[in-house]
């Protein structure tokens, strides 16, 4: 192909439309970068469901065409899905440490091999293909987060990443205004950035503000502190240890992603504490109460985290009692509120004092809101843009704020996942759709619950079960024996004798009728039951449990 003709292509495969499984190729000829590979927790109706991962069909038709994978931060909705997605596809990964730090855990715990990993530092530059890739310091709610500029031989590309612009740092690391600004006046051809607070005005505050209102809720409290927050945020942690520090108080962690996230950052120095600051969660009472600060997971009421199970007296290690004070370092994400406003209501029950809520100014977003995003399209001035990292509603909300500053409409690139989106140095367009979705992770089941069974498991949820035996004679096609109902979450049969045994009765009259009539096919005479009863169960209950028709043969 001449050089003039070549086309770039960016075809998201997750975090258009939603939040979470964040996932964007990016395709020059044959040649393809991958940047993130993250998960998303289920929604509400995924009943049963453990995490959501991206389809990655496309990537496994082209496997042969990846040159690496680029990570931009160490959160699970960038990395989450490495461990599903490494198995299948062997690759570098390049990262910045802490990054790879967190993702060599996730790794071992799944059998997967880490010897393909590559650290990269902020400010790094790597050839990959035709790709150039640079690493570009931002501030997030993560250490050693970057943004990307990735050249290619159509045009630079600059991916923000997760970011805010962060003006009093916990670690001192500001984003490197100045590279992207370079970039800028070198000429960037397309920008994809972050659109999670597009809808907020202003700005989004410091980090380093939290600490102050730890410092107060340490003030005030008089007994344990147990403090509940994302294992990854690593700055938020820091600051938890350095008002303990402060108040004297020793620390322990709990919550087995939290403790693997803090001994790593320990390891490598992303957390820095004097010796002796934290115990292990066995050593708490050998303190006394005002001694002691707990750091765990549960900010999101998650049903098995370490905060919901001390909500519910279910912790073997640690009890709610009064005076203890509970400090939810984070916003729920949006469903999971229900979950949140629970485990709040569970510790008050048992006497906490729970410090909650965005006026307490116990949490505050790691991304850009609208004067951040405004300073970032003027400083890197690109000639198209691309909304990424968000639900639909934040797309068009960053969309219009880039019209805003003065970029032409059709300068602006719409979609969602599986969207083709084509350029040449002059030109975008939407090229057509490849394969994207979601990949559901049920225990150790990968993509074998699809939307059959969560249909199922949903009808069993709402309407439930019920099991008809019948025992018969092969050669005669006789009933021998039944028919028996076995209900599991429809009614409670006691109570329900009379329809019950109808219900009994409308098997017995199919199944004689499939008997008048010679039907002698069994699939056949589990249908006829199954149309009865479901029939005769709707009229009577307006529901539809599932029936199962079992027949056994003697």
């Amino acid at each position: 192909m001449a050089k003039g003709a070549q086309k770039l292509q960016i075809i998201p495969l997750g975090g258009l439309g939603e939040i979470g499984k964040n996932m964007t190729v990016v395709r020059v000829d044959d040649e393809i970068l991958v940047i993130d590979s993250g998960l998303m927790f289920p929604e509400e109706d995924m009943l049963g469901i453990d995490l959501v991962i991206p389809d990655i069909s496309y990537l496994l038709e082209n496997r042969d065409k990846i040159k690496a994978i680029v990570l931009t931060h160490g959160h699970e909705d960038h990395i989450g899905a490495l461990p599903y997605v490494l198995k299948q596809i062997n690759v570098p990964v390049y990262g910045t440490r802490l990054t790879l730090g967190i993702l060599e855990g996730r790794l071992k715990e799944n059998g997967v091999d880490s010897s393909n990993l590559h650290s990269v530092m902020q400010g790094d530059i790597i050839n990959v293909g035709c790709f150039s890739v640079g690493f570009i310091r931002v501030n997030h709610s993560i250490p050693d987060a970057v943004g990307l500029s990735i050249k290619t031989p159509v045009g630079m590309i600059v991916h923000t990443g997760d970011f805010k612009l962060d003006y009093t740092p916990i670690d001192g690391k500001m984003t490197d205004f100045r590279r992207f600004s370079d970039l800028g006046n070198k000429g960037v051809l397309l920008m994809m950035a972050d659109s999670t607070n597009a809808e907020r005005a202003g700005h989004t505050p410091s980090e380093s503000t939290v600490g102050a209102s730890f410092d107060k809720a340490f003030h005030n409290a008089r007994g344990r502190i147990i403090v509940a927050t994302f294992s990854s945020n690593v700055h938020r942690i820091q600051q938890v240890v350095d008002t303990a520090v402060r108040y004297k108080r020793r620390v322990a962690v709990l919550g087995r992603s939290m403790v693997n996230v803090v001994n790593i950052s320990l390891e490598l120095g992303y957390i820095t504490c004097p010796e002796g600051t934290f115990i292990d969660i066995d050593e708490i009472n050998n303190f006394r109460s005002e001694q002691v600060v707990i750091v765990t997971t549960g900010s999101q009421g998650e049903p098995m985290s370490a905060l919901t199970r001390m909500s519910a007296s279910d912790h073997r290690k640690v009890t709610i009692v009064p005076d203890d004070t509970v400090i939810i370092s984070a916003t729920p994400i949006p469903g999971n509120e229900k979950l949140v406003s629970k485990t709040i209501d569970n510790l008050m029950r048992l006497g906490a004092n729970v410090v909650y809520g965005r006026d307490k100014g116990v949490h505050v977003s790691g991304h850009a809101s609208q004067e951040e995003l405004k300073l970032m399209h003027n400083l890197v001035r690109p000639k198209f843009f691309i909304p990424v990292h968000g639900e639909y509603h934040h797309l068009v909300q960053h969309a219009k704020l880039a019209q805003s500053l003065g970029m032409p409409k059709d300068h602006i690139f719409m979609g969602e996942n599986g969207t083709v989106f084509e350029f040449t140095r002059d030109k975008g367009m939407v090229a057509g759709k490849v394969t994207a979705g979601m990949v559901m992770v049920d225990g150790l089941g990968v993509g074998d619950v699809g939307n059959i069974v969560l249909r199922d498991r949903r009808q069993l949820s709402q309407d439930g079960i019920l099991i008809v035996v019948v025992t018969m004679d092969k050669a005669s096609n006789t009933v021998v024996a039944g028919p028996d109902i076995v209900s599991r979450g429809f009614v409670y049969v006691r109570e329900s004798e009379a329809l019950m045994d109808e219900a009994k009765a409308r098997v017995e009259q199919a199944l004689d009728r499939c008997e008048d009539e010679g039907v002698k096919e069994w699939a056949a005479i589990k249908s006829n039951v199954r149309d009865a009863l479901g029939r005769y169960l709707f009229e009577k209950t307006r529901r539809r449990p599932m029936i199962l028709p079992i027949i056994m043969e003697i």
